[in-house]
């Protein structure tokens, strides 16, 4: 059995073989050496074209040539697009790069091929390992308006002042479905971009936030006016648990998507209409030309991913039942666990233990409280508290609780 490279003994008796050797030696020779004879030969030539000396150098066991390697004009056309991506604050890593080369009718190299190329153009700072993606639990709804996440963040303006940027996401799709640039975090803000991309893509089913007071303040103890539009078109909203951002972990990758584009814009918006152009340009870009890596293999761009496939049944808005007296209704509750308490105007109602997790409808006018079952049964009337009072017991029970009550779901 041949080896790689033999001892520089073995390579300077084969460089100076005798010209006189006997028939067969050259052959027990590699035996016993346990070299090839095609690399005994190729030294013998070396040392009778360049001198013995000469041979006796390892030399390189590099290719003359490499099939595979990428070439010149490829590579150098990646690191321009990079560049061009770059300076227009667009994602510039090898997934996008082959993206757009993709999309430019041309066959990219691998990703890898990719991140050796622009690490020898001295393109990117090699950083520390990362845990690989296989190592993060994934979640994606299993179709558009199954599931849309909202979030704030902010942006400065040119005069020091800081706006407010609301982003909404379709889950499954990662569809930017609205953006608007507001003064602040407030509800009316919220509300406004959930009515402007309920007016474009229909409702969805649930709506994920976090529990901001513009947002979802349920938490809170308080009842949000963007939580009671949510619940008359029947969406269900949830929120994340409290100090665990993650959760909203989508918006926040959109979020420094966004701050890379922002920066590299030419001017810094001065107002709130140029800021909203810039977003409503990213937007546009994000949707139609960026093909999203969430979506792995496919190569799809959001809106490609939204129409790819069907939608989310629209959610059902619940209906008035015939046995609730005239009142402003409000939006259906969810009693908490374990103690069943319903909170409505800053005050917290005792129902009971058998009301923890049950759908409760509330109905009040400026005289009294009443709470009722799905059905429209009453479970309980109270007059309505003076304001500041922060808890009533049960006391007023007219009908004893239901055992069983169908959940909100």
């Amino acid at each position: 059995m041949s080896v790689y490279e033999p001892d520089p003994r073995v390579r300077l008796k084969v460089a100076s073989w005798p010209e006189n050797a006997p028939r067969g030696a050259v052959a027990r020779f590699c035996r016993e050496h346990g070299v090839s004879r095609s690399w005994f030969y190729k030294v013998r030539a070396k040392a009778l074209a360049e001198g013995t000396w000469a041979a006796m150098e390892l030399g390189s066991h590099r290719p003359l040539a490499n099939p595979a390697q990428t070439a010149d004009d490829v590579a150098a056309l990646a690191v321009t697009i990079r560049r061009e991506l770059s300076q227009n604050g667009m994602d510039c890593g090898p997934v996008s790069v082959g993206a757009l080369m993709r999309r430019r009718g041309l066959a990219p190299p691998s990703r890898a091929t990719l991140a050796r190329i622009f690490a020898r153009a001295g393109e990117v700072v090699p950083a520390p390992r990362k845990k690989p993606r296989s190592a993060y639990k994934r979640f994606t709804a299993a179709a558009p308006n199954e599931l849309w996440q909202i979030d704030a963040t902010e942006w400065p303006l040119a005069g020091g002042r800081s706006a407010t940027v609301f982003q909404l996401i379709d889950d499954h799709s990662r569809l930017a479905l609205a953006s608007l640039a507001a003064w602040g975090e407030t509800s009316e803000a919220a509300l406004a971009v959930v009515r402007t991309a309920v007016a474009r893509h229909g409702a969805p089913l649930k709506f994920l936030s976090d529990n901001g007071a513009a947002l979802n303040p349920s938490r809170l103890g308080h009842h949000g006016a963007l939580v009671a539009y949510l619940q008359a078109l029947g969406t269900r909203p949830i929120t994340g648990k409290p100090y665990k951002p993650t959760t909203q972990g989508k918006n926040e990758r959109f979020h420094q998507t966004l701050f890379k584009y922002l920066s590299a814009q030419p001017a810094q918006a001065q107002t709130l209409a140029e800021l909203q152009a810039q977003i409503d340009r990213f937007d546009l870009y994000y949707n139609t030309e960026r093909e999203h890596q969430g979506h792995g293999s496919l190569h799809l761009t959001p809106m490609e991913a939204w129409q790819r496939t069907p939608k989310a049944d629209p959610p059902t808005p619940p209906q008035a039942l015939p046995g609730l007296p005239p009142g402003p209704e409000a939006a259906i509750r969810i009693g908490s666990r374990p103690k069943g308490i319903v909170t409505i105007f800053n005050c917290h109602f005792l129902l009971g233990a058998a009301w923890a997790g049950k759908a409760i409808r509330v109905v009040h006018d400026e005289h009294t409280v009443a709470f009722y079952d799905e059905q429209g049964t009453e479970i309980l009337t109270h007059p309505r508290p003076p304001r500041g009072t922060r808890f009533v017991p049960r006391s007023g029970l007219r009908h004893p609780p239901a055992p069983e009550v169908s959940t909100l779901r």
